[in-house]
């Protein structure tokens, strides 16, 4: 078969048909922008995170919510508080009464009569110990028995076991009368009465009993943040956090917290070593000033407020995070001994 050779010169109308010019700005835009594209996943960082909800507390075991208990048994008189009452510390929040109406007078008649028990057995312990010692000196000199020496140390020690004894009692009518008078319940700080838990003016409650809920005042606030149990081999101490609080506007991207708006800064202080009943474990998170805006004031952002946070981990390509995302691989672990990198708010 003969070859078949092409004759450009021979093709005048197709050699005079040439590339539109909107095509050749398509392509050109195309490649610039699969170069921009190849560019920006290769080149522009991305802070990977750690994220998961949380709940503002405080971070003091005594800053917390408080239950305020009866000191002792008896039917409540009168309340001073109600809920959402402000109270300063010594106010006093309940007062509770014996059913006997008497009983602190009882209490009071029989410390008298205790009290004269100890009186009488302090004197005749004293005249005992005149009377040892005068036997003693009788039975040195030769004009007294050793038996009626030795009788008169045991009367002795009898009425000392008996004055001993009469100080015990004194103690434990004291120690009732002191619970009895103690019929004030007050606030033990500064704060507000957040619940009533008692009833009203017939209620009997026992020594013990919560009879209201406590809240105290300038509390230094936490948050309790909930990570995955897949990433919290990567949060150390110290880590730096992004938070968004509950009912706070806010423009957050995590990857680069320095264009987010509306959230706030702060730091890792503590880790639980062991997971929750919902196998995450928890997180404390302190306000950090000094990176960033404080956190809002406490009208807004009150205990047990919701939140979600950001714990900022190893700075990678937006390439590959985009790879591990649809891989759905974890996080970079950190080198050994390497710091975390930090992103300015």
């Amino acid at each position: 078969m003969a070859s078949v050779e092409y004759h450009a010169d021979k093709f005048h109308t197709l050699n005079s048909i040439g590339t539109p010019r909107v095509a050749r700005v398509v392509g050109i835009s195309l490649l610039l922008f699969m170069i921009v594209v190849a560019l920006f996943l290769i080149y522009v960082p991305w802070v990977q995170t750690a994220s998961g909800p949380g709940s503002v507390t405080a971070l003091n075991p005594n800053d917390r919510m408080q239950e305020i208990n009866a000191l002792v048994s008896g039917r409540i008189q009168e309340w001073y508080v109600r809920d959402g009452s402000r109270v300063k510390v010594g106010d006093p929040i309940v007062r509770i009464v014996d059913n006997d109406p008497q009983l602190l007078q009882r209490l009071q008649a029989e410390r008298e009569q205790v009290m004269a028990k100890l009186t009488a057995a302090e004197t005749a312990l004293e005249i005992a110990q005149i009377d040892k010692r005068r036997m003693e000196r009788l039975f040195d000199e030769g004009l007294s028995a050793r038996r009626e020496f030795e009788q008169a140390r045991i009367r002795v020690e009898q009425l000392r076991a008996d004055f001993a004894q009469a100080g015990a009692e004194l103690s434990r009518v004291d120690v009732n009368l002191s619970r009895q008078s103690v019929q004030f319940v007050r606030a033990p700080r500064d704060g507000v009465i957040l619940r009533v838990n008692a009833g009203d003016a017939a209620t009997f409650v026992s020594a013990g009993q919560v009879v209201a809920t406590f809240v105290p005042d300038n509390a230094e606030r936490a948050l309790e943040l909930y990570i995955d149990g897949r990433d919290i081999a990567l949060v150390r101490d110290g880590a730096p956090v992004r938070i968004q609080f509950e009912g706070w506007p806010v423009i957050q991207v995590s990857g680069w917290p320095s264009v987010a708006i509306g959230t706030f800064s702060g730091h890792v202080i503590a880790i639980d070593p062991s997971a929750q009943s919902s196998g995450r474990f928890r997180v404390l998170v302190e306000e950090d000033e000094a990176t960033g805006a404080p956190w809002p004031d406490r009208r807004f952002v009150r205990f047990g407020s919701k939140a979600r946070a950001w714990v900022l981990l190893e700075e990678v390509p937006v390439g590959y995070e985009i790879w591990r995302q649809l891989n759905n691989f974890p996080p970079d672990f950190p080198v050994q001994g390497d710091p975390l990198v930090t992103v300015s708010p």
